[in-house]
């Protein structure tokens, strides 16, 4: 028997991975347009962001009205919608207790058309759960949103390196529903994204002249590879 209560998961709590030392869940209170609201992300449409709050009735029947015309197809191709209406599942989620209340309430809304399924609010809501650092690609368009459905899939510091490896390595919405689902069947995600072809950690970097002449002559020196310099100078500046 399944649990509908957003339990372990729920939207807008801090939840650290053991093994990492960033946040790996939103930090920001639910329905908050941190992301959307942001003018050096969204430019003039920061204006138009929408604050979901699940405490206020009238906020919440707005967020029905959003989840259900984002459920319909409206803005498909729109990922600042999308990220709206993530928004408006997830407020829903929180105010009204759970996944399937949720997905009541938004149906109830609807004049026309197919109710609205837990399945899809539970998935937006996800989206809607992710840190700030991945929401932010997904608002740059750099993550598709029907990416990032299947990212927030996978739990941890794995969401986040899954989510990087998109971003480097062009991966398809269809790769990364393949990555999450064998990550989430216990396949760790360095042996499930290199069976995609992608070897978690590549990355191309491009250096000013002079830097790049010092880290070779430096790495010549201590008979190491470039990368084992980078990778110690990267832990003391992100420490």
């Amino acid at each position: 028997m399944t649990d509908d209560r957003p339990g372990r998961r729920r939207a807008g709590e801090d939840d650290r991975d053991r093994d990492c030392t960033v946040p790996t869940d939103r930090e920001s209170p639910v329905g908050t347009p941190v992301i959307r609201g942001d003018e050096s992300v969204t430019g003039s449409r920061a204006r138009e962001a929408v604050q979901f709050d699940p405490a206020d009735p009238e906020s919440l029947a707005e967020a029905a009205r959003t989840v259900a015309e984002f459920a319909a197809g409206g803005g498909d191709d729109d990922h600042l919608f999308m990220l709206r209406g993530a928004a408006g599942c997830a407020a829903l989620v929180r105010g009204e207790g759970s996944y399937k209340a949720a997905a009541e309430r938004a149906s109830a809304v609807v004049d026309d058309g197919e109710p609205v399924p837990v399945s899809f609010i539970r998935k937006w809501a996800r989206v809607h759960d992710l840190p700030r650092s991945v929401r932010r690609q997904v608002a740059l368009g750099t993550i598709a949103p029907s990416a990032a459905k299947h990212i927030a899939r996978v739990g941890g510091a794995d969401r986040l390196l899954l989510a990087w490896a998109t971003l480097d390595c062009d991966l398809t919405v269809r790769e990364v529903r393949r990555v999450a689902s064998a990550v989430n069947d216990g396949t760790p995600i360095e042996r499930a994204l290199a069976d995609r072809g992608v070897v978690l950690g590549r990355l191309e970097l491009t250096l000013p002249a002079a830097t790049y002449r010092d880290l070779r002559r430096q790495a010549s020196l201590e008979g190491v590879d470039p990368d084992v310099i980078v990778a110690a100078a990267l832990d003391a500046y992100l420490d």
